[in-house]
């Protein structure tokens, strides 16, 4: 199996090449690799400690962070080492100030792991949910460095929990620790085995939690709210722009409509405004003359989760396409969150849904009844905000817990 697993890392990397001159993302993914060896030998401190945090992208960095954070407050002196597989994670997160040295993580071949794991010496080694490299996680296994998971989650269908998954089993061996998410995902790991587990919870409750408490004050959308509700549409796509934009043009008067769309080029903030019949304005063009106008697009980045605290209701896109995006954010706010259909393999929104806090929508009409009923009955909406809220507030600690252990 190792024989396989190899020939496949040389065949992904392989492709990558061929394809790179034609695709952006494999462009940035190849040439963020290129001499990696020299120029991390260039960052590296000869006789530091280091402290590698790797994650797959920009989520799993989220998950990652409060972790980070937490590092370097109680040891201010050591270094934080943080690899991205991703271009998506690391071109948005290569300058962040808290580590050290910032780097795409190499092709995982045996070579390359040898190499990586003898130039940095980590003292610890953090992987993110589910990165599961078996040359880098075995070169760390060798070196008796401590290995561990954070914020893991495992589902039946995962290739660990199959007949031919002994290979892959053999990596999960290798980890100091793994804290999961849920007991559902220990209770599977127990199944096969694996018993250096602990039901963590998910660190992005942490830092939902957190940035709900650093948010600004955006005094914009608040003179544009003025004494109505709020209906947030956060990093919404297309289809989920189209339902709630017919919506809007039915009821205006409902209340106030915000979107802040997860594309805002000139071309896609243009097509959105041509959706209403209302008076539409986009923030960076808003005053105290255009106030009066029904609907809002948020044409920048960096607002949203302040810009939540400001909602009555919130929509979060995605679930029309590969999946939804981040739902915590308008939860911790006590606000009632719907999403499209694909969320299945969103541990949150399940847990929200099946607590009444979360609604998730197919089609217009299916949205329409969800709204109409938020808004026509207000114990029924107060619950559900409640819910909602109550749900992070429950969900909180688990950067605490892996803390104690790794500290």
């Amino acid at each position: 199996m190792r024989l396989i697993y190899n020939a496949g890392i040389f065949f992904y990397s392989a492709i990558a090449w061929i394809i790179a001159p034609f695709n952006q993302k494999a462009h940035a993914w190849v040439d963020g690799r290129k001499n990696w060896f020299n120029s991390l030998k260039q960052k590296v401190i000869p006789g530091e400690k280091y402290i590698w945090i790797h994650c797959a992208s920009l989520g799993e960095f989220e998950q990652g962070r409060p972790v980070i954070e937490s590092l370097k407050k109680e040891k201010p002196a050591c270094h934080i080492l943080l690899t991205f597989f991703s271009p998506s994670g690391y071109e948005i997160r290569k300058d962040y100030p808290l580590a050290d040295i910032i780097c795409y993580l190499p092709y995982d071949t045996l070579r390359n792991a040898e190499k990586f794991i003898s130039l940095v010496n980590p003292s610890i080694a953090i992987l993110v949910k589910y990165e599961f490299w078996d040359n880098f996680i075995s070169a760390i296994y060798r070196k008796h460095i401590p290995l561990y998971l954070i914020s893991g989650i495992f589902r039946k269908e995962q290739h660990f929990f199959k007949w031919y998954g002994g290979f892959f089993r053999k990596m999960l061996r290798k980890f100091t620790r793994i804290f999961v998410q849920d007991k559902e995902s220990s209770d599977l790991l127990g199944l096969i085995g694996i018993t250096n587990v602990v039901v963590a919870g998910d660190t992005r409750f942490d830092r939902v939690a957190e940035i709900a408490a650093r948010a600004k004050e955006i005094p914009q959308i608040e003179l544009f709210r003025g004494d109505q509700k709020l209906f947030l549409a956060g990093s919404s796509w297309k289809q989920d722009e189209e339902i709630i934009a017919r919506y809007i043009n039915l009821h205006p008067e409902t209340m106030k409509w915000v979107f802040a769309p997860h594309e805002i080029d000139r071309e896609n903030i243009e097509r959105l405004e041509k959706l209403f019949t209302v008076k539409c304005v986009r923030f960076s063009g808003f005053s105290d003359e255009s106030k009066d106008a029904r609907v809002m697009i948020m044409d920048n980045i960096g607002m949203l989760s302040s810009a939540y605290r400001y909602a009555g209701i919130a929509a979060v896109g995605g679930g029309f396409g590969k999946g939804i995006h981040n739902i915590l954010e308008p939860a911790c706010w006590s606000i009632p969150v719907l999403f499209g259909p694909n969320y299945g393999k969103f541990r949150e929104a399940v847990d929200l849904i099946n607590l009444e806090g979360a609604k998730s929508f197919n089609d217009y009409p299916g949205f329409e009844e969800i709204l109409d009923r938020w808004i026509s009955d207000a114990a029924l909406y107060q619950k559900a905000a409640a819910l909602a809220g109550e749900y992070i507030n429950k969900n909180m600690g688990a950067t605490s817990l892996i803390m104690k252990e790794i500290v």
